[in-house]
């Protein structure tokens, strides 16, 4: 199925998105109408009230580039501690689920795994209204994805797969990419959620229980834990032949070997720089066992993904669960062995 990419703003006016809803059009033509209602005047102006199920690294940032954007947002998380500085934002602190989408135009979900949206909603259900757009950005995996647009349809939810690719440092400035699929007529109410988070949004489907999104997100992923994988490894081979990093740095420079990922992460292990985490080694490693599984179930094996799976796990169990996946750079060596490198 062909991806359209669509910039920033794209889609609040028609297009690709979607029609413009009647009550906006009616708007525009007349002004404010005394007789208008509030939800006629949200439309117009392209304000929401949004639900944030999930307010870690990704699920905070979002959250606080909502409120920024003008829409009310009201945050759910599991540790209340995680949500509670989004109220300096003007974010309602739910203390429920269900009290998070009481309301909602729009609830995000972004949680660790399937499992953990999947219970999260069910939670949220006695309080979830037929028709509400549900944009679900947790990297949720094949299986995942259809459990939760079951849950969707079930609810009478307007179901989007919509994961988003980037780390803490362009969650916090808005500049994710938005994976997105879903159906064409209602574009135009989650387009607002896309543009306050991200910086361009990538329709891969009409069906988001197709989970043409989440297969992308798992695609480009394996490339990203591949890289990080490949880093650790490079260094940890320079430390045991004695080689300086820097030599292999200059050996590769302006060729097509030479890539800013590598620079990048590599610094954040030569400087000690692996807290807080742009994406963590737990996380890391639950994805590389979504991406090992959705390869097993179309007849591929993924032996770098899988290898990069195990090495998250020996790298979690040394104590480095939650710092920055380039510390999965240490499971190349027993624990504690090293260490000195990097600190």
């Amino acid at each position: 199925m062909p991806w359209s990419k669509q910039p920033r703003g794209a889609g609040r006016h028609g297009g690709a998105h979607g029609p413009v809803p009647a009550s906006s059009r009616r708007a525009r033509q007349s002004g404010y109408p005394p007789h208008r209602t509030d939800r006629e005047v949200d439309v117009m102006t392209d304000k929401l009230t949004v639900s944030v199920l999930g307010t870690g690294i990704m699920g905070a940032a979002m959250a606080r580039n909502l409120a920024r954007a003008g829409h009310t947002v009201r945050a759910w998380n599991r540790s209340r501690d995680k949500a509670e500085p989004l109220a300096a934002d003007g974010a309602h602190i739910a203390s429920t689920p269900a009290e998070a989408v009481e309301g909602a135009d729009v609830v995000v979900t972004m949680l660790y795994d399937g499992p953990a949206a999947l219970d999260v909603m069910r939670q949220a259900s006695p309080a979830l209204r037929a028709g509400t757009a549900w944009v679900q950005s947790t990297t949720a995996g094949l299986d995942g994805v259809a459990e939760l647009a079951s849950f969707a349809r079930e609810k009478g939810l307007v179901f989007y797969d919509a994961p988003v690719l980037g780390t803490r440092q362009p969650a916090e400035a808005g500049q994710l990419l938005v994976l997105a699929a879903g159906p064409g007529d209602g574009r135009d109410t989650v387009a607002p959620v896309f543009d306050a988070v991200g910086a361009r949004t990538v329709w891969t489907g009409e069906d988001g229980a197709a989970g043409s999104a989440t297969r992308l997100k798992l695609v480009a992923n394996s490339w990203v834990i591949a890289a990080t994988s490949a880093t650790g490894e490079t260094l940890a081979l320079a430390k045991a032949l004695g080689v300086e990093p820097r030599s292999f740095f200059d050996a590769i420079a302006g060729g097509p070997l030479d890539m800013g990922y590598l620079h990048a992460k590599s610094a954040l292990i030569l400087e000690d720089r692996l807290s807080p985490a742009a994406f963590a080694v737990s996380t890391a490693g639950k994805d590389a066992r979504l991406i090992v599984e959705a390869g097993e179930q179309h007849g591929v094996r993924l032996d770098v993904a899988a290898a990069s799976a195990e090495r998250f796990a020996r790298a979690a169990a040394q104590g480095h669960g939650d710092e920055d996946m380039a510390a999965a750079y240490f499971a190349s060596f027993d624990e504690g062995a090293g260490e000195a490198t990097a600190r």
